[in-house]
């Protein structure tokens, strides 16, 4: 046996010895797991050894240890399944009465399926496919072929048919946000996006000395006589927004303020960037601004809002006269996606794997979303939505409906974080998906429905 095994056995049975004998032996089977891993003895991913070979240790009837480790999965130490083996869980604050996080946006937990299993397949499947050493080497900076015709289809349902050389794979959409304005912006540039905007846009514009426009917007995202009007008289280098479940105020431009959008920007030169990490979210999404002026549009799509973080893997489709330039840039500042999490989203969207781990997570957003529904009525957000907007009152202190919940284990994040004009809508983002399970969600909603 390899002496990483060796090693990992025996890690995986010392705990063994904190069992005392007293009472039912199955309780102190589970008391000394339970004990191990709140010491830090056992950590989150370790495997426990088999039933048989603790009842063996310990001299004691296999049924004892059954029950022992089905009372561990009662509750929530470990978890496992048949030819896996048993697993120490990961810890979840929330479970254990600690703060609910409704602050940090992340797609929800994949309803019915388990995103760690496909994780562990894929990458089996493509370690005994592929020589473990080109998984490893330097790549492409922009993407192979193959991984540009998955990106393509990934974002066809939205942005429309793309050809590969204008597809380009990012380690993450801030990498292609920073490659995209690198390459059409200078130190001093003026762009223009909605007074609440992403606080990942704003920290990049403020490290690449840009100045962030305000254009005045309403339910359906920034108006057009306003935008033509800082086209015409600021001449921006470019215009940045979320047409799709916007971040943080969660509207939604209509088709036809698309078409306004796409036609002032053509019309005045300017380019648009389009960050746009939740329209596969929606099971109809609306045509892209990338579809509607392909010439004069930057489509950032990225699969951590709407499969999973880990996976920090963006496309970008870029102008036909840009994306070369693009190339280059994006080598600059990032060199090059991970090849593995790049094969995994390939071989994901190439099988279906991503069709069916977005419906998974769509239906989850949909049955927290109505959750939100309840708790705060008149909270804004689509019915896929990850995240929804409360708006405040003018005079209302986002701040103390913050502290106010932080005392109840509630983390939220107001307008300040987003607001690039002083006189910013007032109000708070609750992000939906990070709490790992519904009824922790549910739970917390409620306390802070009760405090709105």
């Amino acid at each position: 046996m390899p002496k990483a095994s060796v090693a990992a056995d025996r890690i995986a049975t010392t705990w063994l010895g904190r069992v005392r004998r007293e009472g039912p032996l199955y309780q102190a089977i589970l008391a000394a797991l339970a004990e191990a891993i709140r010491d830090g003895e056992l950590q989150p991913g370790d495997r426990l050894p088999p039933q048989r070979t603790v009842a063996e240790q310990l001299s004691v009837d296999l049924t004892t240890v059954t029950r022992a480790y089905a009372a561990a999965r009662d509750r929530g130490l470990v978890e496992g399944t048949v030819g896996r083996g048993t697993y120490v869980r990961a810890h979840r604050q929330e479970e254990e009465g600690g703060a609910v996080d409704l602050s940090m946006n992340l797609p929800p937990p994949p309803l019915g399926l388990s995103l760690g299993r496909l994780l562990h397949d894929t990458s089996a499947a493509l370690l005994q496919r592929t020589d473990a050493a080109t998984l490893m080497a330097y790549h492409p900076g922009a993407g192979a072929l193959g991984q540009r015709i998955a990106g393509a289809q990934w974002l066809a349902p939205h942005v429309g048919e793309v050809a590969p050389d204008r597809i380009l794979v990012a380690p993450g959409a801030q990498a292609a946000l920073a490659a995209v304005l690198g390459s059409i912006a200078r130190p001093g540039d003026a762009i223009v996006a909605e007074a609440l905007t992403y606080p990942g846009f704003r920290s990049l514009a403020a490290q690449l000395g840009l100045n962030l426009l305000p254009c005045p917007a309403d339910e359906e995202g920034p108006r057009p006589e306003a935008l033509e009007r800082l086209c015409r008289t600021a001449r921006p280098a470019a215009v940045y927004l979320v047409p799709t479940m916007q971040n943080p105020t969660a509207t939604t431009m209509g088709v036809s303020r698309r078409a306004d959008v796409a036609r002032i920007c053509a019309a005045a030169g300017v380019w648009i960037v389009e960050d746009d990490p939740y329209s596969r979210l929606r099971a109809d999404p609306s045509p892209a601004l990338a579809a509607l002026a392909p010439e004069w549009t930057f489509h950032v799509g990225t699969l951590a809002k709407c499969l999973t973080p880990g996976l920090r893997i963006a496309y970008v489709a870029a102008p036909p006269a840009k994306a070369a330039r693009l190339v280059d840039t994006l080598r600059a500042t990032a060199l090059m996606t991970a090849p593995l999490m790049a094969a995994v989203a390939t071989t994901w969207i190439r099988e279906g794997t991503a069709d069916a781990l977005l419906a998974a997570v769509r239906a989850e957003a949909i049955a927290r979303r109505a959750l939100a529904a309840e708790a705060a009525p008149s909270a804004i957000g689509a019915p896929e939505s990850p995240h929804v907007w409360l708006p405040l009152p003018a005079g209302a202190s986002a701040d103390r409906l913050r502290r106010a919940a932080q005392d109840r284990g509630l983390s939220l994040i107001t307008s300040q974080a987003f607001a690039i004009s002083p006189d910013a809508p007032n109000g708070v983002r609750i992000s939906l998906g990070a709490a790992a399970r519904r009824s922790a969600l549910e739970a917390a909603l409620r306390r802070l429905g009760d405090l709105i």
